[in-house]
């Protein structure tokens, strides 16, 4: 009887750990492009002295090696993407020991939902992460930027900006005692008279416009 009651419990652990791991990837593939992408960027090869853009759509959508000239650039941006996506991809970024990570995440998480303390603490585990795996990654932490409902789209997004300052200001803090550069975009990218983002950058209050590209890359250009 003994024997049997052993048999059992090795037959469910073998049974319930693998189910649970499925359950797991199950999660993160709901989204069929952020499967695409996740295993094209699994099955890319890893090249040296990567600079890695890593985010969600406004990410993803940036030509970052172009707009640099600078082939060491790899886009590892997802549309749509949360942070706790960014978390469970992050094996495939940390894997090349890229020399830098610019990382932009947040605001589809607040559009679900999810708490800013959650968002902020998310994002500090992503770059804990980054840094244990790779300690000799340098690591940008980039403000959430600006949204404008003006544009009557994304309203899950663009109704959050009180949150969004919250988690700048966090993040800015964090980056203060930790070895972590906060890039402040948000201030960069609004408007001069409220918090919300010029429309010269965007035609929708979320993404961006080409000049919001370039803007980005001016601002961040003495970190490449």
């Amino acid at each position: 009887m003994r024997e049997s009651r052993v048999i059992l419990i090795i037959l469910l652990a073998l049974y319930v750990v693998p189910a649970a791991k499925a359950q797991e990837a199950k999660k993160w593939s709901q989204s069929t492009f952020y499967e695409q992408r996740r295993t094209l960027f699994e099955s890319l090869p890893n090249t040296k002295k990567e600079i890695i853009f890593l985010g969600n759509s406004v990410t993803n959508g940036g030509e970052w090696a172009e707009l640099f000239q600078n082939k060491r650039i790899k886009n590892r941006g997802i549309s749509g993407d949360v942070t706790e996506g960014v978390l469970f991809r992050l094996n495939e970024v940390t894997e090349s020991k890229p020399a830098k990570v610019f990382l932009l995440i947040g605001i589809n998480d607040l559009a679900r939902g999810i708490s800013k303390d959650t968002v902020f603490s998310n994002i500090c585990r992503i770059a804990a992460q980054i840094k244990a795996d790779s300690p000799k990654t340098q690591l940008y932490l980039q403000s959430i930027l600006p949204v404008n409902p003006d544009f009557g789209k994304f309203q899950g997004h663009c109704s959050k900006t009180e949150e969004i300052l919250w988690i700048n200001q966090q993040l800015s803090a964090w980056c203060s005692t930790h070895d972590a550069q906060f890039i402040n975009l948000f201030d960069q990218f609004k408007n001069d008279d409220n918090q919300q983002m010029n429309p010269r950058y965007t035609n929708d209050g979320l993404h961006l416009l080409g000049d919001g590209y370039l803007l980005w890359t001016k601002i961040i250009n003495q970190f490449i």
